[in-house]
């Protein structure tokens, strides 16, 4: 089963979704757990998160389901230091869980697809109005 996160570049904040997921709460309706959306403020910024380097570690992370962050390392032969900062990043994005695997973090992502959303143009967050 195709489980897709969307990544949309907005530069406002729409927090739409967090009010919808918190009215659902108050009404003790049940919640998905992962937001299926990520917004991201600006071309920069998705540029750094999706840069090849954190892409070739989503990707493994995927393929190998690693047990710990060092294993992530020796899969994509990069030095751990390194490797534990680019998935920090992508933890505080949201792109990755870490899960407590005894002393160690285990790696998870729960999509295995990503769809994004450019805008071009006039609708483009970078763009400001003449």
């Amino acid at each position: 089963m195709t489980q897709t996160l969307h990544v949309r570049i907005n530069s406002s904040s729409d927090r739409s979704d967090l009010e919808d997921t918190l009215a659902a709460l108050d009404a003790d309706e049940s919640v998905d757990p992962k937001p299926s959306t990520l917004s991201v403020a600006d071309l920069e910024t998705f540029g750094r998160i999706f840069r090849s380097t954190n892409l070739e570690l989503l990707e493994a992370i995927a393929d190998h389901e690693p047990e710990s962050i060092r294993e992530l390392a020796r899969i994509v032969d990069r030095h751990p230091p390194e490797v534990t900062d680019n998935v920090t990043e992508l933890a505080d994005y949201g792109l990755v869980d870490l899960e407590e695997n005894g002393r160690a973090k285990r790696p998870v992502v729960w999509y295995n697809e990503i769809d994004v959303d450019i805008p071009i143009g006039q609708h483009s967050p970078d763009v400001a109005p003449a």
